[in-house]
């Protein structure tokens, strides 16, 4: 892929995660073209990427819109992402360092810090979130089992999904947190997996919840 066209995929991948591209809505090439400062064709190479990554759909008459995924799509993701993560730390248990334990450690608290106060810093949350579950991802050292989980993880719904947290959500998520290096601290698989196979089932129905009802919302706007 040519750099205009890996700045445009960023670009727009960047766009659909934030929201700023909602899903259902339709790509304009000419327009995002403007916006990312290239060409149609780098455009057209990113789309053809995203829709790859299932970032975008493309309908019978070959326009493509924002991927608005069912509620049934949503839980198939997460149950790829719970089968593939609950694996990684069962994997990551025998296998992390003291090195690494010490940065989750770091990374939780910075968590706790993010949620403690009376208006959760959200962003904050995401990236040692994120963090996180990279350094258990590094340490199951597979890189077949990471690039599968990179497709899964950096859907849109799943980054989404901590701003559908409510307080009591983050701190069970902060908890879960706590449980797991104290099965990473066991050297105990079976514990990781179980705990992470919770973890990721919760965020599900966090998001599944939050997703019923934007869809009701959005129904009343057309209605309205």
């Amino acid at each position: 892929m040519s750099r205009a066209s890996e700045r445009a995929y960023n670009h727009i991948r960047s766009m659909i995660l934030s929201g700023e591209l909602q899903p259902g809505s339709q790509i304009r090439e000419e327009a995002l073209a403007e916006l990312c400062g290239v060409s149609r064709t780098p455009v057209r190479d990113s789309l053809r990427r995203l829709e790859a990554e299932m970032f975008i759909r493309r309908n019978d008459s070959q326009r493509s819109f924002v991927a608005d995924w069912s509620l049934d799509d949503l839980e198939d993701a997460f149950q790829l992402r719970a089968m593939l993560e609950a694996h990684a730390a069962k994997r990551a248990a025998s296998r992390i360092t003291r090195e690494q334990l010490k940065r989750l450690r770091l990374h939780n608290a910075q968590l706790k810090q993010a949620i403690d106060i009376p208006n959760p810093d959200v962003p904050k949350f995401l990236d040692h979130n994120r963090q996180f579950h990279a350094i258990i991802v590094a340490a199951a050292a597979s890189e077949r089992l990471a690039s599968m989980l990179g497709q899964v993880t950096e859907q849109p719904v799943v980054l989404r999904t901590a701003r559908q947290y409510d307080a009591e959500n983050l701190r069970r998520s902060h908890h879960e947190h706590d449980e797991l290096l104290i099965a990473f601290d066991n050297r105990d698989g079976e514990w990781a997996a179980a705990v992470m196979t919770g973890h990721i089932r919760r965020a599900f129905h966090a998001y599944a919840e939050a997703h019923s009802t934007d869809t009701e919302i959005r129904k009343s706007n057309l209605a309205a």
